[in-house]
């Protein structure tokens, strides 16, 4: 999968989380550029996301992302490292 491929499959987790197909992620996307993006719903975007790419994260490697871009490059070395 590349980076191309990762970006439009969490254009399409994110539009079903927050039940917005409106939603075009770019690498800079954060919690700020989406109204419903609250602590509840990074959950259920973390939980959905891990169970689209089947990998697990731990506290630490999400806690410190700043944007979709960030997350797009975690999910990337994950993927690398499997």
């Amino acid at each position: 999968m590349n980076r191309e491929e990762v970006m439009k499959t969490l254009n399409e987790i994110f539009c079903n989380v927050f039940d917005d197909d409106s939603i075009v992620l770019t690498d800079e996307t954060n919690s700020s550029d989406i109204d419903d993006w609250d602590s509840l719903e990074q959950i259920n975007l973390i939980v959905n996301i891990e169970n689209e790419f089947e990998m697990v994260f731990d506290m630490a490697e999400v806690s410190d992302l700043a944007n979709v871009g960030e997350m797009a490059d975690l999910i990337m070395r994950k993927a690398a490292e499997e």
